[in-house]
């Protein structure tokens, strides 16, 4: 039976420019193509969640300006519970300011804005009721998301949390976690392995594991990610693309093991789901415009 789930995290406007190359420090490059589009690290995960047919609630908080109403209406088009995504009275919605390559790669630098602004206090008992499964990223202030970690053990949700944007992390932050999914500079930040190994990734896990984390997962990029898990640990691939935009593709992973995990899949075939949602989404432009529908999943399954 699908379970609620329940996303608190970041919402941002996302200002897209194509270029080559990178420029250097000081350096002045033409670009190409220029896209504005929703984004934000939570936000993203809930879009690409829900597109997949998740029951998500998300919890954020806005700035009382056009790109956080946008933002709201982009939510209610997507069937995404946002009766506790709040306004800050006083900062503005985030933005992030993204480069990309001619390879798919990118840069970004986000001015977090409103989504510093979301405390406890914002987050009324009511969010957390009947959710199954609740995810969590780092784009919101770190206190909050340890108060939410704390919540979800007492009221035995299993919790997610995507390390990212990478930073250090006390136990307070690990012990009864259900899952972690950080990707590999995020990996080494935490645990001071560099996963350049399958031995690297499994020293990882172990580190995780002794912090009170019950299962891991290191996204790999291209490579797929490594799965540590009582029923199955080691490589999964990702599906071969041909990438355009990296961008939220790990927001993407990330929804879709969300999705799947309330879908009842155990955590090796959610995570084979997420790798093709993930992989799709590399193939477009933009963060949550990248999320693909179930029905692309399909097909893409048929035509793999």
């Amino acid at each position: 039976m699908k379970q609620k789930v329940l996303i608190i995290g970041s919402s941002n406007t996302d200002m897209v420019v194509k270029t080559e190359l990178f420029p250097k420090p000081g350096e002045t490059v033409l670009g190409g193509t220029f896209l504005m589009n929703p984004g934000g690290k939570g936000a993203n995960q809930a879009v690409a969640a829900a597109r997949l047919g998740a029951d998500v609630r998300f919890v954020a908080k806005t700035g009382n300006d056009i790109f956080g109403k946008q933002a709201r209406e982009g939510f209610a088009k997507e069937g995404i519970d946002i009766r506790f995504v709040s306004e800050s009275p006083d900062l503005a919605s985030g933005v992030a300011l993204i480069t990309v390559n001619a390879q798919g790669q990118n840069e970004i630098v986000v001015a977090s804005g409103a989504n510093m602004d979301l405390h406890p206090a914002d987050i009324p008992d009511e969010a957390f009721k009947q959710a199954g499964l609740a995810l969590f990223q780092l784009e919101i202030p770190a206190q909050t998301v340890q108060w939410a970690l704390a919540k979800c053990a007492r009221q035995q949700v299993r919790a997610i949390l995507n390390p990212a944007p990478a930073m250090r992390l006390g136990p307070e932050f690990l012990r009864d976690l259900y899952l972690i999914t950080p990707n590999e500079t995020e990996t080494e930040l935490m645990t001071g392995i560099a996963v350049v190994s399958e031995e690297a990734l499994q020293k990882a896990a172990q580190y995780f594991f002794a912090q009170g984390v019950q299962n891991v997962i290191v996204t790999l990029g291209s490579k797929g990610i490594y799965l540590a898990s009582e029923n199955f640990t080691g490589i999964i691939p990702a599906p071969v693309v041909e990438a355009v935009d990296s961008t939220a593709a790990g927001d993407v992973f990330n929804g879709a093991l969300l999705k799947a995990l309330a879908d009842g899949e155990t955590l090796e075939r959610a995570s084979h789901f997420a790798c093709r949602a993930a992989a799709i989404s590399v193939t477009r432009m933009g963060a949550q415009s990248s999320a693909p529908y179930q029905h692309e999943l399909d097909s893409f399954q048929e035509h793999a």
